[in-house]
């Protein structure tokens, strides 16, 4: 039966009705597996994700669909959002066997987890014959399944990054060299790689879809700093205004969607998450300066995070859905006789004329339109009006959902940016935010052995352990408040010293007390967040900065030594490890370069 609806996950709830008899991960599936003699059937997604949902109406809610499963297989559900660790693992070997990943995520494995195929969304009449398919070679060709599942394990840890050993040049019980890890030389060239990539007429790098790629944009800034090479800076104030002038910014509430699928920023993929609000709240926060329009951002950035994503209990939840009611985007988009129907004809042609809507070539599908702001409006009264008065004829439409999960690592990166952004601006209210999202954590994430929660959910925890990027987030929150929280961040950095290092500088992600799973990852790589390697980097080097403790800093010098190899081959993707390269050249200088 499908054991779903006692899960704390909101993912997982969601499918607690499907006649798929679903389990959640843990001993007692694979046991299950084991005993019957079938396979796992592992599907990996989240809350907000579009495809996820898709699929689930298109198959899960399906009873053919559901029987051939349950004959077969041990069907298991796992949020991505609670369980990043399988879902690194599994990626990983996505990765391997298909070249491209994503979300959902299909995995089928032996019961002991190990994949031997995987892949992503599949239509149901294809997803039927693969199940037929996947059957009938466990029947009949085990052996060759076990060899493709033992090639694809070796294939996913040995495409993993080659790291270095700093631990000659910095004993781990002596101090680094003076000298920073990363020459300035080396930042130079990494900054005009990544400038390489970069859309000149759009801003942000490459073409459709474009994410907002915080990370890149924090480490073009720093290195600007360093450098004061105009090209770095004009980049990012192209790359921020045209996001807060495209669809991807909220331009009635403010807040922003997870990623453009074009390469204008104009039609958003529609899901907010924390964690694009947190980041992009840093950044037009540090850009307030640089223009009416950054600050203007980061205010509404700011409230829009403490009046939407605030939880009772005083965290901030995950996320908010693409779709409403099934479908893309209803929430936010507008017809022209739908702003007629609320301005009245002169409002109307304003606002279209603001808002950048063309009634004979809408943006959208079905004659409808994405609101963009292409300039400022010479009349900001009439606007500001306008602007108010869709806002509340939206709010009166179905809403989308909101995943109410706490997730440790968001909330930290949240409590970071808010207690910045309070600091630049004198904005109490963000300052007291941060500071209740940092007692919730603290007591109901933080357990009496100083040992860090993934998630929890109405205030009941989950029993999913942290991983690097929950400990250095919270941590990095935690330090941006200062006073007596800069004891709990290096008591959780202390956390990461006694169970993620690997033993030559670097980290796991994963606790070395944590569940075994098939691999342990370990990556550099950032995603729409810094790694957590790179997370820890800067964690360490804040402890440094907020208690003058040498040892914070030669962790931090070997972690980004050790990543070296990784960030000279791939700058675009390590830019959240070459801003912490920056910090350190801030903090030990250019002493030593040669």
């Amino acid at each position: 039966m499908n054991e779903l609806a006692g899960a704390l996950s909101p993912y997982l709830r969601q499918h607690a009705g499907n006649p798929v008899a679903w389990r959640q991960w843990g001993p007692g599936a694979l046991a299950d597996a084991a005993a019957r003699d079938v396979p796992l059937l592992i599907s990996i997604g989240y809350s907000t994700c579009h495809w996820c949902h898709v699929m689930a109406h298109e198959s899960f809610e399906d009873r053919t669909v559901a029987a051939a499963i349950n004959d077969r297989f041990v069907p298991v559900k796992v949020d991505r959002e609670e369980r990043p660790d399988l879902d690194a693992v599994y990626m990983q070997a996505t990765m391997a066997i298909t070249g491209q990943g994503g979300w959902p995520m299909t995995v089928f494995a032996f019961p002991d987890g190990t994949p031997f195929f995987a892949g992503t969304y599949f239509p149901k009449a294809h997803f039927l014959r693969l199940l037929d398919a996947v059957h009938d070679a466990w029947s009949s060709q085990r052996e060759e399944l076990r060899h493709q599942g033992a090639a694809v394990v070796e294939a996913a840890a040995a495409g993993g990054p080659a790291f270095a050993d700093v631990t000659v040049a910095c004993p781990l019980d002596g101090p680094c060299p003076p000298a920073p890890p990363v020459r300035s030389a080396m930042l130079d060239g990494a900054a005009a790689a990544v400038l390489a990539s970069a859309d000149g007429v759009n801003g942000g790098f490459g073409s459709a879809p474009k994410f907002p790629s915080v990370p890149t944009l924090r480490f073009l800034l720093d290195a600007y700093v360093r450098t004061g090479d105009a090209r770095l800076l004009d980049h990012v104030k192209l790359t921020a205004e045209r996001m807060a002038r495209g669809g991807i910014y909220d331009q009635l509430e403010g807040g922003f969607a997870r990623y453009s699928v074009d390469s204008s920023w104009t039609v958003p993929h529609f899901e907010k998450m924390l964690y694009d609000n947190a980041e992009l709240l840093w950044l037009y926060a540090r850009l307030g300066g640089e223009g009416e329009l950054f600050a203007r951002v980061a205010d509404e950035t700011a409230a829009f995070l403490l009046e939407r994503f605030s939880t009772p209990e005083g965290a901030f939840a995950a996320a908010f859905d693409a779709d409403t009611d099934g479908v893309e985007g209803l929430t936010y988009v507008w017809t022209a006789a739908e702003l007629e129907a609320v301005l009245g004809r002169d409002d109307a042609v304003f606002a279209m004329g603001a808002f950048g809507v063309d009634a004979a070539v809408p943006n959208f599908e079905h004659g409808a339109n994405v609101l963009e702001l292409p300039e400022d409006p010479a009349d900001g009264a009439r606007f500001a009006a306008v602007r108010h008065r869709l806002l509340a004829a939206r709010r009166e439409r179905p809403q989308p959902g909101r995943d109410d999960k706490v997730v440790a690592a968001w909330n930290g990166m949240a409590i970071a940016a808010l207690a910045e952004y309070s600091a630049r601006t004198g904005h109490r209210d963000s300052l007291v935010a941060a500071e209740r999202a940092a007692a919730f954590l603290a007591e109901r994430h933080i357990g009496a052995d100083g040992r860090l929660a993934r998630a929890s959910l109405s205030g009941e925890v989950s029993a999913a352990p942290g991983i690097l990027e929950d400990y250095a987030a919270v941590a990095l929150g935690f330090l941006r408040l200062g006073g007596e929280w800069t004891a709990r961040a290096t008591a959780l950095l202390e956390q990461v010293r006694a169970h993620f290092g690997d033993g030559l500088g670097g980290f796991f992600d994963t606790a070395s007390d944590a569940e075994a799973l098939v691999t342990r990852p370990a990556d550099v790589h950032d995603g729409p967040t810094a790694s957590g390697w790179a997370l820890a980097a800067s964690a360490l080097l804040e402890a440094y900065a907020a208690t003058g403790d040498e040892s914070y800093k030669d962790d931090a010098w070997r972690a980004v030594a050790r990543a070296e190899p990784v960030m000279s081959g791939n700058p675009r993707f390590t830019a959240g490890l070459h801003a912490a390269a920056e910090a350190l050249v801030r903090v030990q200088g250019a002493a030593g370069e040669s």
